[in-house]
């Protein structure tokens, strides 16, 4: 039997895409707007030709269907008949066809990772590709017992293994523990043979990268079972054909940081362990008017002064973000019309900055405009507190004015309380007061700014924000002699 994915799209008034290689919206015919789609695809008409049914697609069926009036893609597993939606698609149809006829996963990451396609293409779905997870034949967990616990240990056999590796849910006696391995994911998923607590424990034997999960039975009577394997069980799947999982996390504060971006917090349930690795980020899922709405977001410190830090809490059960409220958006004023008490969905993280590149790093130098600040937010705290080699770390903050500055008094603190670090503020559409710099980002900018500490110190740059500024500011860095593997650009 197949599973039909859950119905979820994106805003109407969301890019669809996620920035990568510069792709823009093309044109769209009147008629052809996204609620007209979602018209099209509640009208009963049958937008896969099966009226209907679905179907097992194997890989030589899938490569037949390849041309504009007949064109299949195959996303995450599931096969969509992409030919009525051609019209409608932000990207262009020339978009939808580098992917005909194959598996346009990859391509789909590139630019619209975050997008709920399922529902978009609900009404298009052909079926689900006639292939498996690989099912790992070799033992790679094992369990054991004592009268009151039961210690799940997976074996990976790596040696960067830490906390941040694993992600564990226990939800309705089924447990889900994922570990990710380079690009893959491993996945136990398990519906326990017995009841246990909610609260567990994780550790990580991280030089023979061993994890153990050690969970509370509720009676203490001896199990016979770990319990019976669920949807893809002992797996091990590249990540990129992983389908988001979500936990519903409860809404702990929000404060004013400026006049339209607000500090969340929320916090984990307490049958969850999950960190998020610095330079990574969570998707963010709410129902709006009955229908799932996702965006994506880079968790943040609550503070980058140590006196404002929150207490150091057990398994990090806590999630700040640093959210700018759009009033004409659908996403973000719903996030802010949350009370204390309730919930939103926070997703698995994703991300592919690694933090041991900062290892032996003299120079830091970070570009963000706008909200691009937030993944610099633990890149500045990690640098200033985890690198014995930094010299110095420069922060160029870009605003449209002085009120749009998130954080600026912690920024000033922060710069007169560490010497390495330096901020400097550039405004778009300043007062007349305003004497500081002005302007977009630019070569004499850049070039002014980008000095480093001596001649040849290890650099590394960091840059986020809007589409058009990460893309002109990274042209910049290279024409400025920065190699690509000395920058880093945030697109989510």
């Amino acid at each position: 039997m197949l599973n039909v994915p859950s119905q979820s799209f994106p805003a109407p008034s969301s890019q669809q895409r996620v920035a990568s290689g510069g792709r823009s919206k093309v044109p769209l015919k009147q008629g052809r707007s996204l609620m007209d789609w979602i018209r099209l695809t509640k009208s009963g008409k049958d937008l896969t030709g099966l009226k209907g049914r679905l179907i097992e697609v194997t890989e030589e069926e899938l490569k037949k269907h390849n041309r504009k009036d007949d064109c299949w893609i195959c996303i995450r597993g599931f096969v969509y008949n992409v030919s009525p939606y051609m019209e409608y698609h932000p990207g262009g149809e020339d978009e939808l066809m580098r992917a005909a006829g194959s598996d346009g996963t990859d391509l789909f990451d590139q630019v619209h990772r975050w997008v709920n396609y399922e529902s978009m293409l609900k009404e298009c779905l052909v079926g689900r590709m006639a292939v498996k997870p690989t099912v790992l034949k070799g033992k790679s967990y094992d369990w054991f017992q004592t009268d009151c616990l039961v210690t799940i240990v997976i074996y990976t056999k790596q040696k960067d293994i830490n906390l941040e590796s694993i992600i564990v849910d226990h939800q309705d006696d089924s447990l889900r523990a994922e570990t990710i391995i380079k690009d893959c994911s491993y996945l136990i998923h398990i519906g326990l043979s017995h009841e246990v607590q909610e609260d567990f424990s994780v550790r990580v034997v991280e030089n023979v990268g061993k994890i153990e999960i050690v969970l509370k039975k509720k009676e203490n009577a001896s199990w016979k079972c770990l319990g019976h394997p669920l949807e893809n069980h002992n797996s091990f799947i590249p990540r990129k054909d992983t389908d988001l999982y979500y936990r519903k996390c409860q809404l702990i504060s929000k404060e004013d940081v400026t006049h339209d971006t607000k500090l969340f917090c929320v916090m984990l349930p307490p049958s969850t362990h999950l960190q998020v690795p610095i330079g990574h980020h969570v998707y963010l899922k709410l129902t709006v008017t009955g229908t799932e709405i996702v965006k994506p977001y880079t968790p943040v410190s609550s503070s980058l002064l140590p006196e404002f830090k929150e207490p150091v809490l057990p398994n990090n059960k806590y999630i700040y973000f640093l959210i700018k409220v759009y009033p004409a958006g659908l996403f973000t004023p719903e996030l802010d019309h949350l009370r204390i008490g309730d919930f939103v969905s926070v997703s698995s993280p994703e991300g592919n900055f690694k933090i041991s590149i900062l290892q032996e790093l003299e120079d830091l130098f970070l570009l963000a405009a706008g909200t691009g600040f937030t993944p610099m937010v633990k890149i500045l705290n990690y640098a200033l507190t985890s690198i014995p080699s930094l010299r110095k770390v420069k922060l160029m903050f870009f605003n449209k004015t002085e009120d749009d500055i998130i954080w600026r008094s912690q920024l000033e603190k922060l710069a007169f309380k560490d010497e390495r670090f330096d901020v400097e503020f550039v405004l778009s559409a300043p007062t007349s007061e305003w004497t500081g710099k002005q302007g977009h980002i630019s070569p004499a900018l850049l070039s002014e700014f980008l000095k480093r500490s001596l001649d040849k110190s290890k650099v590394f740059i960091c840059i986020c924000g809007p589409t058009p500024f990460t893309e002109q500011g990274v042209k910049l860095l290279h024409d400025l002699n920065f190699s690509k593997d000395e920058i880093h650009s945030f697109t989510a």
